[in-house]
């Protein structure tokens, strides 16, 4: 089930990163915050009001646990949302979903720290592994010690998402509903960005824009029902069965369908929305980047790090 998760996720990547591309053309003068804010503002609104109509009668009743952690959630998710989309205008798609993974290596060094224990060698060569990773396919300028906008925003993002993966293990809420907790978590998020559309929006005729474009609201439905709804709805159902660990290795194989959705989703897009997007290839940085994070976590999946 986070398998399949994963593969809604990878194809996320481009479509955002097309969305974005058609904001451009759309509302080219509302900038780049209200681009990558407006990319996720109405997949959570919409999102939001699917889960209301698929349980009408009781979507309000939800527990104290229930609403504590889905606000927690749904903040940490939307910090790393906010800062992930508004990267994707600075880099490539592919770079973007492995890049992400950084916290994958993150929580078990989290998980260490926290229990007062040293990691091991495993934990600190996997992570030399990573760091070497993320330098190539950031294009690390050793000279002047220097990544791009983008590469920043999404290491950034990733902090954000491990928040959320930690919050979500919490065994305090071991007895919160996944169904109840994901309505609460969207609600939080479809707020959040529905007023920070507001706030970055030029006027408010700028909101409307968009939606009088086939291909937007194409890609919003997408994006809405199988990168939000599916995605997330099946996160929340499956990953406390396992450890937060676990998860963040599963979690790794997010980018090889991204970077693999990138080598042919862009032409289709493009074509559709009437927009510049070409498909990736797979160049020696992200087969080198990729391919050092990827062994790194298949390292760890051999051998997992002991429970904290």
């Amino acid at each position: 089930m986070l398998l399949l998760a994963n593969f809604f996720w990878g194809i996320s990547f481009p479509l955002i990163k097309a969305i974005v591309l058609l904001h451009e053309r759309l509302v080219p003068a509302a900038g780049t915050w209200f681009s990558a804010i407006y990319t996720v503002a109405p997949r959570f609104v919409l999102a939001t009001a699917i889960l209301i109509l698929w349980q009408p009668r009781g979507f309000w009743r939800v527990t104290p646990g229930e609403l504590k952690q889905g606000i927690v959630i749904g903040l940490f998710a939307a910090a790393g949302m906010l800062l992930q989309n508004d990267a994707l205008q600075f880099t490539a798609a592919s770079t973007s979903a492995f890049l992400t993974q950084f916290y994958a290596i993150l929580i078990p060094v989290w998980v260490a720290l926290r229990s007062r224990r040293n990691p091991g060698a495993l934990i600190w060569t996997c992570c030399a592994l990573v760091l070497a990773g993320v330098a190539i396919l950031g294009n690390f300028d050793f000279r002047t010690l220097t990544f791009g906008r983008g590469e920043w925003e999404t290491l950034l993002s990733s902090l954000f998402f491990m928040g959320q993966i930690l919050w979500l293990e919490k065994k305090e809420f071991a007895a919160n509903r996944a169904a109840k907790l994901t309505l609460v978590m969207f609600a939080t998020e479809a707020l959040v960005f529905s007023v920070l559309a507001v706030v970055v929006a030029p006027d408010l005729a700028t909101l409307a824009v968009p939606w009088g474009n086939g291909a937007w609201v194409g890609f919003t439905l997408v994006l809405t029902l199988l990168c939000t709804v599916g995605s997330f709805s099946l996160m929340n159902a499956w990953q406390p069965k396992i450890t937060a660990t676990e998860a963040g290795l599963i979690y790794c194989v997010e980018p090889i369908f991204g970077s693999l959705m990138a080598c042919f989703l862009p032409a289709l897009f493009s074509a559709w929305a009437a927009i510049h997007y070409p498909n990736e290839t797979a160049t020696w940085t992200l087969l080198a980047g990729g391919g050092l994070i990827t062994l790194a976590n298949i390292l760890l999946q051999v051998r997992p790090p002991a429970k904290g």
